[in-house]
């Protein structure tokens, strides 16, 4: 049996533990089998349950954005990378950022550090987009408006309490231009206002960018 080849076919996604034992139904012990590839290099472990194939069975991988949707979830990519991700921000980022209605957690995979961080449920699933990156890998992503929304909300120690303050954080903290700021769609962000943590900043964020 040609491990390698069956492989080959889901090498640009994370490969779950039910799927190699689906590709391992001809052997007697495929657990065995799981860990014999992980020491030949075949595979590596993201996390329990979770692997990815390695150059030995293709040149193809998955995107990070893709291996943080499924290293952790229910979760979506947000907050710095978003903010990149749409052109928000100027700065790369290197960890890769994302929200979840669970506990926040980081994991390092693949020298990548990946971050989680917690947001209520009901606020969580609002402003949420499918983004194709390549031919077989979308992923889930923040909106630009809940991705600054979230920045907002998750960053220790912001409280916007005037536009003159808002103005500051958007344009000198976090260097947005205002062509940009403009474009945003502020109705959409108005109707989280009810359930958004930091209610009043979020407010006062909508007001400073209406008036632009």
């Amino acid at each position: 049996m040609n491990i390698e080849m069956n492989l080959s076919k889901y090498s640009d996604q994370p490969i779950s533990t039910s799927l190699l034992l689906g590709l391992l139904k001809g052997y007697s012990r495929p657990y065995d089998k799981i860990m014999e590839m992980v020491n030949q290099g075949i595979i590596v472990q993201l996390r329990r349950g979770l692997y990815l194939t390695t150059s030995l069975v293709s040149p193809k991988t998955p995107e990070p954005f893709l291996i943080a949707n499924h290293l952790y979830g229910p979760s979506y990519v947000s907050l710095d990378s978003a903010l990149f991700q749409w052109g928000l921000i100027p700065e790369r980022v290197f960890e890769i950022s994302s929200v979840t209605p669970k506990i926040s957690k980081r994991f390092m995979a693949q020298n990548v550090v990946y971050s989680f961080t917690h947001l209520p449920i009901a606020y969580y699933p609002l402003g949420i987009q499918s983004l194709p990156l390549t031919e077989n890998q979308t992923v889930l992503i923040a909106s630009p408006e809940k991705a600054l929304c979230d920045k907002v909300i998750t960053t220790s120690g912001v409280n916007l309490r005037s536009k003159n303050q808002a103005m500051a954080f958007l344009l000198e903290d976090l260097r947005i231009e205002k062509d940009q700021l403009r474009e945003l769609n502020l109705r959409e962000m108005v109707k989280w206002l009810p359930v958004c943590p930091k209610r009043s900043s979020i407010k006062i964020l909508v007001e400073s960018i209406a008036g632009l």
